[in-house]
């Protein structure tokens, strides 16, 4: 995932989501196990504390006492976190003796008769403790006297056990977010299917490979494609509009310079040479512009919309290589096809001709007496000549506008430029080597 990318922003804020949720449901969830360990303890002190009342008398000597102590060991076990002391008005009568020789402080608040109270207080070495308390009144001589009971139990218990249920929870919590991470991921990834079946339509379109995005989409997509489908084929008819226009132009300007041409030949016949010179090489630098952007508004290409038709090479070849045979230099050639029925190329015909046709016009009047045409096993176009071929150091400047290694006037050092035009629209690029029969080798 690239930055910036949509998937990543989902991504991120997903996780984000997750673990803030995490955090305050772990949060959360510490906080009600820990209020009901509390509640728990406290039902467990309420116990013992109905246990002393129902063992309270009072002694010979008027002050109250127990009759049975509490059953739990841990009441007889010193500082062992379970507490319970008993008191009258003169203060602390008895107590456990896990309290040792302490006394638990009591708070100074009036506690209406069986009313019970929670308090925290210090117990033994500091310790925090929760303690449970009630007044009840007992009757001592004919004379009514308070008598308070308070049960105590550690608060170190409470800490364990969060801490324990605190870690189990951690590690609980880990693996549900890499669930809901997964979950996230897949989830995500469903959502952003119908932006790859966008990019994988647009990228059809642009390979020439369908014509519009196909239907099927989410209703929420549906109008994206439905403007993009508009998009293309408004686009599409522009194209058509704007080669029509240069085509007219083209064969418009093609009149003229025709006329200039009989001009010319009429100022040479009446020796006004030089004249006629500069109108020559003006008309002849128009024919050139004519001539590219001609063959340009013809070309379709990828950068056109719909399917790129195949087009056979072989009864294309032929028919190109039958035209040559009919000029003066092709005349006296041998044109070696080596092409089999069957073979296709993905490019319009008009632009493959438009190729095929300058390379073998190329091959033609340079050739001593062979022009052979094949595919590769590479599956690329082959097309070869005995000539004297093109110097390494001269083969980039002659596929540039105008570049030529004579200067004959049948030529307008147009050709392997048009070519390249033509190829550059199917991304198609243009080799030239040396061939094997002595003379250049054009691939593509």
């Amino acid at each position: 995932m690239r930055p910036g990318s949509l998937r990543l922003r989902l991504v991120a804020g997903g996780a984000a989501a997750i673990i803030a949720a995490l955090i305050m449901a772990g949060i959360g969830l510490t906080f009600l196990f820990e209020r009901h360990v509390m509640r728990s303890l406290a039902d467990d002190l309420d116990v013992h504390v109905r246990q002393a009342l129902a063992s309270i008398e009072v002694a010979p000597s008027g002050r109250p006492r127990l009759a049975r102590e509490p059953s739990d060991p841990r009441f007889s076990e010193p500082l062992s976190g379970l507490y319970w002391q008993l008191s009258d008005p003169t203060g602390v009568v008895a107590r456990s003796r896990s309290l040792w020789d302490g006394a638990l402080p009591l708070p100074h608040d009036e506690l209406p008769t069986g009313e019970v109270h929670q308090h925290r207080v210090a117990g033994p070495n500091n310790s925090a403790l929760l303690a449970i308390e009630r007044t009840i009144s007992l009757n001592s001589n004919g004379t009514l006297m308070p008598v308070r009971i308070i049960v105590a139990g550690d608060l170190a218990r409470v800490a364990k056990a969060r801490q324990a249920f605190a870690m189990e929870l951690v590690a609980s919590l880990a693996i549900l977010a890499a669930v809901l991470a997964a979950a996230t991921w897949v989830q995500i990834g469903l959502g952003l299917r119908p932006l790859a079946r966008l990019r994988d339509g647009i990228a059809a379109i642009r390979a020439g490979d369908a014509k519009t995005i196909e239907d099927g989409v989410p209703s929420e997509v549906a109008p994206l494609v439905q403007e993009i489908n508009d998009l293309v084929l408004a686009q599409e008819g522009d194209l058509e509009r704007a080669r029509g226009r240069a085509a007219d132009l083209a064969h418009g300007l093609k009149t003229p310079l025709s006329a200039l041409a009989a001009d010319v030949r009429i100022l040479r016949a009446r020796g006004d040479d030089q004249i006629a010179d500069r109108i020559d090489d003006v008309s002849e630098t128009m024919r050139r512009h004519i001539e590219r952007e001609l063959a340009r508004a013809r070309i379709r290409g990828k950068r056109g919309f719909g399917a790129i038709t195949q087009t056979a090479l072989k009864p294309l070849v032929l028919s190109l290589v039958s035209i040559q045979k009919r000029t003066p230099p092709g005349a006296r050639l041998t044109f070696d096809v080596r092409l089999t029925d069957g073979q296709e190329i993905a490019m319009d015909k008009a632009d493959i001709a438009e190729v095929l046709g300058n390379l073998l016009e190329n091959a033609s009047r340079y050739a001593r007496s062979t022009v052979r045409l094949s595919v590769s096993q590479q599956g690329q176009v082959v097309i070869e000549d005995d000539g004297p071929g093109i110097p390494q150091e001269m083969r980039s400047w002659v596929m540039t506008r105008g570049g030529r290694l004579d200067q004959r006037p049948d030529g307008a050092g147009l050709g392997l430029a048009i070519v390249q035009d033509v190829l550059a629209a199917y991304d198609r690029t243009l080799v030239l080597e040396t061939s094997e029969l002595g003379g250049l080798r054009a691939t593509f």
